[in-house]
């Protein structure tokens, strides 16, 4: 049997918060702030619609990362996040279409807006340890009840 049809599944009743970013605000630092400010224990980005001056990537070496100036359309948005961290990808495109993406850094400021929907699994709780097989610190779900 594979690992998948034996890895542990979990389920959780959800809040949703929805918001917008305005220009010049740092789209990773503001969700971070926002998990924080929020006691977040185990959110996901459901949805992100808006635009970036610039994006400042990692790309998936897991090592190099570049900074693209734009402006940019966010084409998605996907991650996990907590009030302990955040790891978000994302995807954008430029004024002729062309799609670029990765492990969203620091430095990518908003255009002109970020609508942003998140949602938190309210019995849940997400957690990142160093896992040495991959040498970064992986999400680790557990309920919160047993924490």
């Amino acid at each position: 049997m594979s690992d998948l049809l034996n890895a542990q599944a979990f389920t959780s009743q959800v809040q949703n918060y929805c918001f917008r970013l305005k220009p010049d605000q740092d789209l990773k630092k503001e969700l971070l702030t926002f998990a924080q400010k929020h006691q977040l224990k185990a959110a996901l980005v459901l949805s992100c619609v808006g635009s970036l001056k610039k994006a400042h990537i990692r790309l998936a070496s897991g090592k190099e990362t570049v900074e693209y100036n734009g402006p940019f359309e966010i084409v998605s948005l996907t991650g996990t996040l907590s009030a302990e961290g955040i790891h978000l990808h994302i995807s954008f495109s430029d004024f002729e279409g062309r799609v670029r993406g990765g492990h969203l850094m620091d430095g990518s400021p908003i255009f002109t807006t970020a609508e942003i929907v998140l949602q938190e699994n309210m019995d849940l709780k997400f957690a990142r340890l160093d896992d040495a097989e991959t040498g970064y610190k992986e999400l680790v779900i557990q309920r919160r009840s047993s924490v």
